[in-house]
Order: C-alpha cells, then structure tokens, then sequence
C-alpha cells in the first residue's frame, strides 16, 4: 500500500518506510560528523551510553520525535528530533531501570523547554512505577536562547528529585560539562559517579572565577571528577572511562532495591555463612596505638570478600561500603584508624549521616565497626561546626529503624563511642570483641585527670602516673566491664565475627519499628 506524499515531501513511500527513517533519524543526531566529534573529545554517545547501561535490547525510548517550539534566534530553523536528550526504560540484571541522557550533539545538551519536559515526564514515570532513576548528564546548562523558560525547566527537576528522594534510588553520572543551576539535580541525587577527564561541575566556571577573584584555574582544576570525589565530597565515585564507570553503576544497581517499599535483592552466596575469619586475629593488633586497615577486616567478613566502598576519596578516616552478608545486602559504617587514627571530624560525620540514612531509606541493614579514639579536637574544627555537623551522624543512627548491629573492635572512647550506633542510641545488638576498650576516654589521659593531685605529691611522678594508669584500666577500661553493665550484648571471638554477624542481621530483618507520627524531623545543619 502506498499513499501520496504531501507537497514538498519528495515521492510516494509507505507509512511504515517513512516512520522507520524518521526513527533513524532521530537515532542518528546531527549526522556522523557530530558523532566524529563527540568520540574525538573521548566520549559516548547518548545511545551508546544507555546500551552499556541497560540489559542488551532492554530500552524503551520516550518520546524520541519530541521537537521543540521555541522561535526567535534562528531556533525555528533548527528543529532536531529529541531536542537532546533520550529518555526511557529498560532493564539492569532483569529489573527496570529508568534513564534519561543528555546528548551533546545537540544544542550541546543544553536544556530548553521541551527537553525538560521530557525529563520531567521520565522521572514521574520512574516515581509512579517505582523504579530507579539514573541520569547520564553531558549538558551545557540552560538554554539560552530559550530565556527563562529553561530555568522553569530545572525547577521541575529538582522539585521531582526532592519528591523521589527517599522513595526510589537515583543515581546521577556525571560524562560531560554540568555548570552552574544544573549542578544541583546531582547533589539532590542518592549517589554521583564521574568520569575523569570528560567530566566537570561547578556553579561558576573558570572565567567568572577570574573576573571576581583574580584566581586562574582550569575546568577540572575547579570541578573535575578528582576534585570533587577527593575534596568537595560531591562525587562519590571516580573512574577513568565511561564503560568501567557504567559497569559500576549496574553493580550498584544490583544491591539496591527497586524502591523505599522493597527489600534489597538477595543473591545466594557459595561463601558459608560459619566461615572462621582465623586472618582477624592478625589483622587487628591488640595494641590499641597501632593502626591498621579496617578494609581488611571488612574483605573478610562479607561474602567472597567483595564489596563497594562509598566515598573512597573524601574523608576517608570513616569507611562507608555496600557489602554482602550471606547473599542480605547491608551498609557498613567503620573507623578507619589507617587515615587520622579513625577519629570523627566533620567531614567524616557529614559523610557517616549521609551514608546511614539512605540505608535506612532503603531497608538496608547497618552494620557498624567501631575504633574510635574520639572526635578530632582543633579550633577549626570547633569554628566550622562540630557540634551541630557532628551531630547530623548521630540524628541519621537514632533515627534509623532498619535493623542496626555494632561491634567494638577496639577503642571507644567518649561521645564519638555513643555517635557509632551505641546501645544507648538504638543497636538492636551491641557486640564487642575482647581487645575493646570502652571508655569516657583512654585511660592515659583519664589517669591524668583522675589522678593528677596524687601523680603531682608523688616522689617519682611519672611511676606513679604508670601504677595510676595500671589501676584505671582495671577498673573501668577492662574488655568486659561494658558487658556486665548491659552495653553490650556479648563479647565475641573476633574469629566467629561472619557467623555471629549473619545470624543476626538474618533475624533482624522482621523487625519493626514505628516512629513518632510528625511531617518530618529537623536534622542539624
């Protein structure tokens, strides 16, 4: 069958001939040179990029054939399908996943008022249907031409990502240029990957630095992938291209549940859950002053030793990671005594609050290793705000209702002891091992304190300080003072760690807790 083609259309040709060329079309962008050029800068197409993402032959595109309708600035002469950006779903290991990616090619990825549309429509499906949302972002911000529409346009985005906060995971990925407004849909996402190199964020790029502050940096200098995952806190992960980094988000995908409703996926492991962890004794040394690599010590406890660390680069003195206990997914929290001695600072804290509570958002069972010898004292510390960002960690831990499991492998000392999910602030099961020391502080420098009237009379001041700290410890700081007061459910050896842990968290997850009806809380800022 055939029909007439309209006026100007060129010759007769089936229906079904035409559509196929218009979705080819829209496929194709710009043409090959644009594509040359989008992988000269080392970069993906928007299409490529989602067939890494999602299972192979998985997507459903939205609204490929979307145009735009703004006029004036020779926009009416320019007039491609999609408007650049591709949104749809598909799948990730058998599980729906929604995406949308900007693609460069067109208008640079700028947004104007039909592109947000469009993204605005996937992300109240992902909403609706209670599924992931990832976004592959490679934008040059608004679209100017389009004036203040384009600003409304990012207005419905972050208004959708507060709205989705807390009841779907969203993942942002960062593949391109993400300047100025447009920088913040990531930052109200659950987790940012980046790629180095390719990738920037900052609200104020290089030039106006310079014309403001007379400072010269260059792009990735200001808000490269590194800078960001190292010294802003902003990316929580860094790669150095984009297949690797896309493989990582369908990695992370896999542990994550498909909404706040939903229980992690379990995945059956050949790691027994009785496995001794016989390596513990000797990766934790009994003397509390020498540090060690907590990551270790997680390696041997979770299923085949596998598991993903959040923040790797940014305050890396609080260790935060996904893991596997036999085949339940579970969010750890430790100490990091390798970096700082393990001690809480801000940045630690900020990161700890942030970690724990989408844990808690998504039924994801905590499991905190404690070695804290405190928080960092130091009069920038006390003038950034300790007390109140501190204190963000210790509003996400009591107000967290999935079930929650502490061992105190070593030092626990003052109220960074009680911020590390302490019995007094809700662990279901507070577990010890016998090299702990749980304690106002050290008993150094309680003996001094304790003690100072006597070690000052004395003949031989620093023997008695010795004998003094000698006492104190055997008093108040011996492994089981904490177990016969209650704190602590058991003192546990450090080898039977895996089976205990596994045991727990599997009896855990019927639990229920129902908090205090309210709108919502009012966390420290």
């Amino acid at each position: 069958m055939t029909v007439t083609g309209t006026a100007g259309a060129g010759p007769a040709r089936s229906p079904l001939a035409e559509l196929s060329a218009i979705k080819e079309q829209a496929r194709q962008g710009p043409g090959p040179d644009a594509t040359e050029r989008q992988h000269h800068k080392g970069k993906l197409t928007a299409h490529e990029r989602i067939e890494l993402l999602l299972d192979k032959g998985s997507f459903t595109e939205v609204e490929p054939l979307r145009r735009h309708r703004a006029t004036g600035f020779g926009l009416e002469q320019r007039k491609p399908y999609s408007d650049g950006v591709v949104t749809g779903w598909g799948t990730v290991e058998g599980r729906t996943v929604f995406v949308y990616a900007h693609d460069f090619r067109i208008f640079g990825g700028a947004l104007g008022e039909a592109h947000a549309e469009k993204i605005h429509k996937i992300m109240d499906m992902a909403i609706s249907a209670g599924a992931p949302l990832v976004s592959l972002n490679d934008g040059a911000g608004a679209r100017i031409q389009e004036g203040v529409s384009a600003l409304a346009g990012y207005g419905g985005i972050f208004r959708r990502n507060t709205l989705a906060s807390g009841v779907i995971p969203q993942i942002s990925v960062m593949l391109g240029p993400c300047a100025g407004g447009a920088a913040y849909s990531p930052a109200l996402t659950d987790f940012v990957f980046a790629v180095r190199d390719i990738s920037q964020m900052f609200i104020t790029g290089p030039d106006v630095v310079k014309a403001v502050t007379g400072e010269e940096i260059s792009q990735n200098g200001l808000g490269g992938a590194d800078v960001h995952a190292g010294v802003s806190g902003v990316v929580h992960f860094a790669y150095d291209e984009e297949e690797t980094c896309l493989a990582e988000v369908r990695f992370l995908l896999s542990m994550l549940p498909q909404n706040n409703r939903e229980l992690p996926p379990h995945s059956a492991s050949d790691d027994p859950a009785d496995r001794p962890g016989d390596a513990l004794l000797d990766l934790v040394p009994a003397d509390a002053n020498r540090s060690y690599d907590v990551r270790r010590v997680i390696e041997e406890i979770v299923d085949d030793g596998e598991s993903m660390e959040v923040h790797a680069a940014w305050a890396p003195n609080l260790v935060c990671a996904l893991a596997r206990l036999d085949g339940h997914v579970v969010g750890i929290v430790a100490n990091q005594p390798a970096a700082m001695a393990g001690v809480l600072d801000i940045k630690a804290s900020e990161k700890g609050a942030r970690f724990v509570q989408f844990c808690d958002s998504f039924n994801i069972p905590l499991i905190t290793l404690v070695d804290v010898p405190g928080f960092l004292p130091g009069v920038d510390q006390e003038h950034e705000g300790i007390i109140r960002r501190g204190a963000k960690l210790l509003y996400a831990y009591c107000n967290a209702t999935v079930p929650r499991v502490s061992v105190v492998l070593r030092k626990a000392y003052g109220g960074a002891y009680i911020v590390m999910d302490s019995r007094s602030i809700g662990a279901d099961v507070a577990l010890a091992w016998p090299t702990n020391e749980i304690a106002v502080m050290g008993a150094e420098g309680a003996a001094n304190v304790v003690f100072r009237r006597e070690i000052a009379a004395a003949e031989d001041p620093e023997e008695m300080r010795r004998q003094k700290i000698d006492e104190y410890r055997r008093e108040l700081v011996h492994p089981y003072f904490a177990a016969e007061r209650g704190l602590v459910d058991d003192v546990i050896d450090p080898r039977e760690t895996r089976r205990v842990l596994c045991r727990t968290v599997g009896m855990l997850f019927t639990k229920s807790t129902a908090l205090p009806s309210r709108k919502h809380g009012n966390p420290p800022q």
